[in-house]
């Protein structure tokens, strides 16, 4: 499908990290999300009941990343890409999570992690 909603660069506080000054502390985590559907209906009909509230998949990200503590952006990923699946009306997501402040001796602008879920049919 190549119809997709894009919500690019939502930026939250987090505490995620291996190391225990990163679980105690709030840093910025960057997501990406990009949610696959049939975007017609809406373009046609222009009623937000036949699409994603663009709302609410932020708050959906927020209340992830903000409220729940991993180790790893892996985790990130896979819990917004797994609740995104579960809430909205959406064949398939692309999640991208960025963490600019890393336990890293040198210069890296971030590191970062991509996935990409379908529905599971049945």
């Amino acid at each position: 499908m190549s119809d997709r909603i894009v919500l690019h660069d939502m930026v939250f506080q987090g505490r995620h990290g291996v190391f225990e000054h990163e679980q105690l502390e709030p840093q910025p985590f960057h997501v990406d999300v990009e949610l696959f559907l049939d975007l017609q209906p809406a373009g046609l009909e222009d009623e937000l009941a036949k699409t994603v509230d663009y709302g609410a998949v932020f708050e959906t990200c927020r209340s992830i990343v903000e409220s729940t503590s991993f180790r790893l952006i892996e985790a990130i990923a896979e819990a917004i890409a797994h609740e995104l699946l579960a809430d909205f009306p959406v064949a398939e997501v692309t999640v991208r999570v960025r963490k600019p402040n890393l336990p890293i001796e040198g210069t890296l602008a971030w590191a970062g992690v991509e996935i990409r879920r379908r529905r599971r049919r049945g």
